[in-house]
């Protein structure tokens, strides 16, 4: 399926402080967009709205397969998926924490454990698969939360700062992740950052949040 989406004049308001003012932009390619922007710029909520987590007040987000838009069903909300800054983790092993959302579909056992330990081995967790999540690293629950997300192989991938919290070594290996799936050409991947030197390493396309409106960087 060819996966493209975009916005519209889209708003969003909380408590009457509004957060983002008639954005709008197409993500008609796939590759890897980097979103920037200072705190409070309102990235985090244009993510939310574009991986259908919330609606916005006025204007739309419209996902589309070739020229037909989609419905907003489970079958596309299955296609996209958001890793958040802070992963949350159940309390069970590695492997059946990124094992949860392929058992939701029914996958059977054999497929679902091959590829299971293909996640985690690109995220460079297949050694940690028998471990409580819950006693793992803040960066290796961050690649935790990456390969969860990426075993259900998604159309389009959003990460929300997925650097913030973690340290020198699990960025790296982190933006090494990012740039494999780059290389790999399969879901298309949104990351929201502050960092420009990060940004420049990773995507190939730059996009900058400024008071809650959105332009090509």
């Amino acid at each position: 399926m060819n996966l493209t989406f975009g916005a519209y004049h889209v708003t969003k308001s909380y408590q009457g402080n509004p957060v983002l003012k008639d954005c709008s932009y197409s993500f008609e390619r796939g590759g890897v967009y980097a979103l920037m922007g200072p705190n409070g710029s309102g990235k985090s909520t244009f993510l939310r709205l574009c991986a259908l987590l919330e609606d916005p007040d006025h204007g739309k987000i419209t996902y589309f397969d070739g020229g037909r838009v989609l419905k907003k069903d489970i079958e596309l909300r299955r296609m996209i998926t958001l890793v958040l800054p802070k992963v949350g983790v159940f309390n069970t092993t590695a492997f059946k924490n990124v094992s949860y959302g392929l058992r939701l579909r029914g996958m059977k056992r054999g497929e679902t454990e091959e590829k299971v330990e293909k996640a985690l081995d690109f995220v460079a967790l297949l050694d940690k698969g028998d471990q409580n999540a819950l006693t793992l690293s803040s960066g290796e629950t961050q690649r935790l939360g990456i390969a969860r997300a990426i075993v259900i192989e998604p159309a389009v991938l959003f990460l929300d700062e997925p650097t913030a919290s973690v340290d020198r070594k699990n960025t790296e290996i982190i933006e090494e992740i990012i740039l494999k799936m780059k290389k790999e050409g399969g879901s298309a991947v949104v990351i929201t950052t502050h960092d420009g030197e990060q940004a420049e390493r990773l995507a190939d396309y730059m996009l900058i949040m400024r008071d809650g409106e959105i332009s090509a960087g």
